[in-house]
């Protein structure tokens, strides 16, 4: 026994294990690749429904059989709508019938990778669904708890977004808007149920259970197997796991005396969880968890003060420093007022919102009190206080010398680490400012078009179109929570090469699939001016400049030449149409000698027009006219201009049929490339040369 208890009280097992889980977590997730036990012929499927959300007229959904399996299903009316509310729950068995597909990777650069967090949750494929049928109602015993705390929670329909996010860490009901606000100000950690909230809990437990007069250990026995339910409550969470099992080894540690060193706690923690399930330390909120944590038990000493308000600066500032790193590498932007922000929502949620949402599950009358704490928290995230600092992508190699600087700051109290991190920071910052090539980028955005033209040191940033959904008329039942922009992956890109800002916006014609997409743009870029097109504006152009007009940003219709930098965007302006695709803004520029034309969706009598006022040979780089429809790039247009290279920018699987054959034949004398094949397509131009790369789905 005694020497049981030298081991435990020596670092060098700990530290040991932890290599040992390491070395584990690169042989499960790197030298292994993992295959999926379905084929892609596979149409019919049986399993188990642990995981479904219905959205207006989506159902979106998990099933295990075999291997897990991603579900997406669109409901036909209301009364299907209403009877899979009623007869849907979890642990339900279901057959469902569609066709497999693989996810797609992300297309364009340094954004969300869907098929790689699918993979990293051992799903392989999505099922496109067209039919669903129950084939066992009767769900396993601790499934029946669950569905009635669901049951429970949403029978407060005004407050149940909230209850199910702080109690069943379900974050899918809350308002998209609000989420954002909620990251925005960097205080949407405090949403996911972590230590925080599970030592709030426990406390709370052994509290009652002490008043009761449970033995100590007892007590804690409880306590540990409450939490490890409640880790099943949660979909097993991993910033949950880590709690509970954090908790459950401290209280051995309480029980037994062993008084193993906090730390090493800790490492054991990890190292447990990484045996369990090594992919843990590819999800994002695993990720903050463990570092977060990390960093608050090295500076633990550093933390305590008599004054609550500046213990609270302390630990929101370790915490600061210590998901940087996560934050950088994933968003690109860290909210530099999230420190002060967190001053003030930690109290709030800590002491009254997250007590008050157990609280209202047992008692329902207090959830009026509930709802104006709601209201008073959505009240103080929409003053925005924010200071955006951007942070680019980089090497791992920076984030790992950052780590190592942050912990020597903490361990040895010296300044000047923390001056090294600031500088290093900043460089990283501005390095994109030294970089002398242009860019062009052709992003893909589904059925629509946007491009990016990046000049020299980062002088202009000018951006032709912006892509944008094709809205169809809904009823009230097929609204959804949460909407997809195509621009978001835009933003994140543009922010992962330190741009925050437009210097240019044009935007080639009024049809949505090229506009409708600037108002999220606006919203969350600084635009300098935007261009519109010829002719009398339509809805979506004048919806677009009341938005402009508010915000202070300078419009016009097209000039003949814009200025951007060292380079001319030229308009070729012939004479006013009578559709919209043919009032097209037709730009051309040149760079370096090399000849762009982007065409919009300008069809072939535009064209001809074109042919008649301008001089237009060889040119280097086509922007296709109207995603490949055979309305434009006439035989005459394509034999005149002859384009090395045709860039097509058109959506897969597209209902147009979109490009058409006729067209690839008249273009076969170039290089074609399609972003529904290719991705985004990057034409980097230095001097005399350019090199082209794509992404590929």
């Amino acid at each position: 026994m005694l020497k049981l208890r030298k081991i435990l009280l020596c670092n060098y097992p700990y530290y040991i294990f932890l290599i040992i889980a390491f070395l584990f977590f690169i042989a499960k997730t790197i030298l292994i690749k993992y295959e999926s036990k379905y084929d892609l012929n596979t149409n019919n499927i049986t399993g188990k429904l642990i995981k479904y959300n219905i959205d207006g007229d989506k159902l979106s959904f998990i099933i295990k059989d075999k291997e897990k399996i991603k579900g997406i299903y669109y409901i036909a009316s209301l009364k299907e709508k209403e009877m899979l509310i009623e007869n849907l729950k979890l642990g339900i068995t279901i057959n469902i019938k569609g066709e497999l597909t693989e996810p797609n990777n992300n297309t364009i650069p340094n954004t969300f990778n869907y098929k790689k967090y699918l993979y990293n949750h051992q799903i392989f494929y999505i099922m496109t669904t067209d039919e669903i049928a129950i084939v066992d109602n009767n769900p396993p015993f601790f499934y029946k708890i669950k569905n009635k705390l669901i049951t429970r929670i949403n029978s407060y329909s005004d407050t149940s977004s909230y209850l199910k996010m702080f109690i069943l860490g379900d974050k899918s009901k809350l308002d998209e808007d609000i989420y954002k606000n909620y990251q925005t100000l960097g205080v949407s950690h405090l949403f996911a149920i972590s230590g925080m909230h599970i030592g709030l809990f426990s406390g709370l437990l052994l509290f009652l259970l002490k008043k009761i007069r449970i033995k100590e250990t007892k007590r804690y026995i409880i306590t540990m197997l409450f939490l490890l339910f409640y880790i099943f409550l949660t979909s097993f969470a991993p910033s949950v796991m880590r709690a509970t099992l954090f908790f459950s080894l401290l209280s051995l540690n309480k029980i037994f005396y062993t008084n193993i060193k906090i730390l090493n706690i800790y490492i054991l923690t990890l190292s447990i969880l990484i045996i369990i399930n090594p992919f843990i330390l590819y999800d994002l909120g695993a990720e903050y968890s463990f570092l977060t944590s990390f960093g608050l038990i090295m500076a633990s000493e550093k933390l305590s003060n008599k004054n609550y308000f500046v213990s609270l600066l302390k630990v929101s500032f370790i915490a600061f420093l210590f998901s940087l790193g996560v934050t950088g590498m994933n968003f690109y932007e860290v909210n530099l007022l999230s420190i002060i922000n967190n001053l003030i929502f930690v109290p709030l949620v800590t002491f009254i919102i997250y007590p008050l949402s157990l609280l209202t599950l047992l008692l329902p009358f207090l959830n009026y009190i509930f709802k104006l704490a709601i209201n008073l928290l959505e009240l103080l995230s929409s003053l925005n206080l924010k200071i955006a600092f951007l942070i680019p992508k980089i090497s791992i190699i920076f984030w790992i010398i950052y780590y190592i600087l942050l912990i020597l700051f903490i361990k040895k109290s010296k300044l000047r680490y923390l001056i090294i991190i600031f500088i290093m920071l900043i460089l990283n910052r501005f390095h994109n400012n030294f970089d002398y090539n242009n860019y062009v980028y052709f992003l893909d955005v589904g059925q629509g078009d946007s491009a990016v033209i990046i000049t020299k040191y980062q002088k202009e940033v000018v951006m032709i179109d912006t892509g944008g959904k094709v809205e169809y008329f809904k009823e009230d039942w097929q609204e959804r929570n949460s909407t997809y922009n195509v621009s978001d992956s835009t933003i994140t890109f543009l922010k992962s090469i330190g741009l925050n800002h437009l210097d240019l916006l044009i935007i080639t014609h009024g049809d949505n699939d090229h506009i409708g997409d600037s108002f999220n743009l606006v919203n969350n870029l600084k635009i300098k001016k935007v261009i519109f097109n010829i002719g009398d504006y339509n809805t979506l152009e004048n919806k677009l400049i009341k938005v402009l007009e508010s915000k202070n940003i300078d419009y016009y219709q097209v000039p003949e030449v814009e200025n951007i930098g060292d380079y001319e965007l030229q308009f070729l302006n012939t004479s006013i149409y009578d559709n919209e695709n043919d009032n097209s803004s037709v730009v051309y520029l040149n760079i370096n000698n090399y000849k762009f034309l982007f065409m919009g969706d300008a069809g072939v009598i535009r064209e001809e027009d074109i042919l008649d006022k301008y001089n237009l040979i060889d040119i280097d780089f086509l922007k296709v006219g109207h995603h490949g429809s055979n309305t434009s790039s006439s035989e005459e247009f394509i034999n005149s201009i002859n384009p090395k290279c045709s860039l097509i920018s058109v959506g897969k699987n597209n209902r147009y049929g979109h490009p058409k054959e006729s067209v690839l034949n008249i273009l076969a004398n170039s290089t074609i490339y399609r972003t529904d094949q290719d991705g985004s397509i990057l034409i980097k131009i230095n001097n005399n040369k350019y090199n082209i790369k794509t992404y590929i789905p």
